[in-house]
């Protein structure tokens, strides 16, 4: 089966309205969209300040029952399902932090995704799951997170959502083996993975992560890594980097994934529409490897 191209938001210029968002998403021809909640006055973190990527405040925390059934209302007119919602607020509110509030609002801030996203009708949220740091040790960021994600695995199945962990550079679940093991200490059906495949290649072969964590992946992110260059800066496009996109095409059809590769690059200096399009051609030869 051809596997179906999304588009996260991030990818787009900043400045866009919410429908501007998914018509641009539809004209250059994605099948699925996944929207990013912040906070009405973003904070600069990884994603927006090394990764550049848009944060635009187009999805709130704040956000009011009559917006989600606008948001839901543009998604049927653009035919453009939300499948997935992101963030990047839990990298300041860290499931693993060593202030007990910051940790609470971490989880609060999950249950807020799932809300939303059962609103938008969507059926899975990213949440990274914690960072080590030098004032978190490892041991004591994978208790937190394992106890944080415990919690939250009733909530989830209570309202049919999937928590997808996400691997990033947060020096925590460092190789599938322990992501996997680590997935299934939590022992519920809706905390699973969500795969980010050019996180993976300064690390390991992500064709060997989607094997080990088989069904356990839920949703799936695609950027191109420059392994050459080796640090934040090697992130690019599609196709541009050192990414073997057929043997990683090749595993996910073998564990029977079906769901969206959900672009999440950072846009284009110049001509910022541009890079949804290039993305969007770019997915039509990976699909179909």
């Amino acid at each position: 089966m051809t596997l179906l191209k999304g588009m996260n938001v991030w990818t787009l210029p900043a400045g866009l309205t919410i429908e501007e968002q998914f018509a641009l998403t539809k004209d250059a021809g994605f099948d699925t969209i996944e929207l990013n909640l912040s906070e009405s006055q973003p904070q600069d973190n990884i994603v927006s300040k090394d990764l550049a990527l848009n944060d635009s405040p187009t999805l709130t925390l704040d956000v009011t029952a009559t917006e989600l059934a606008e948001i839901r209302a543009l998604s049927d007119k653009y035919e453009l399902p939300i499948t997935s919602i992101s963030t990047s607020l839990h990298w300041n509110y860290s499931l693993t932090d060593q202030d007990a509030a910051t940790r609470q609002k971490g989880i609060e801030i999950v249950k807020k995704m799932i809300d939303v996203c059962q609103s938008l009708g969507g059926d899975t949220v990213l949440v990274v799951p914690g960072l080590v740091k030098q004032t978190e040790s490892y041991d004591v960021c994978y208790d937190r997170a394992l106890a944080a994600l415990k919690e939250l695995a009733p909530y989830a199945e209570s309202k049919e959502i999937y928590i997808g962990i996400e691997n990033v550079w947060n020096k925590f679940l460092l190789s599938p083996i322990e992501t996997r093991d680590f997935i299934d200490k939590i022992d519920s059906p809706f905390v699973g993975m969500y795969f980010d495949a050019g996180n993976v290649l300064q690390f390991g072969f992500p064709e060997q992560w989607i094997r080990i964590l088989g069904d356990r992946i839920k949703k799936i992110h695609v950027k191109d890594f420059n392994t050459s260059i080796g640090n934040i800066y090697g992130f690019t496009t599609l196709l541009n980097g050192s990414l073997n996109w057929k043997n990683l095409v090749e595993a996910i059809h073998e564990i029977g994934y079906t769901g969206p590769l959900t672009c999440e690059l950072s846009a284009y200096t110049e001509n910022g529409q541009q890079l949804a399009y290039d993305t969007s051609r770019a997915l039509d030869y990976i699909v179909n490897l």
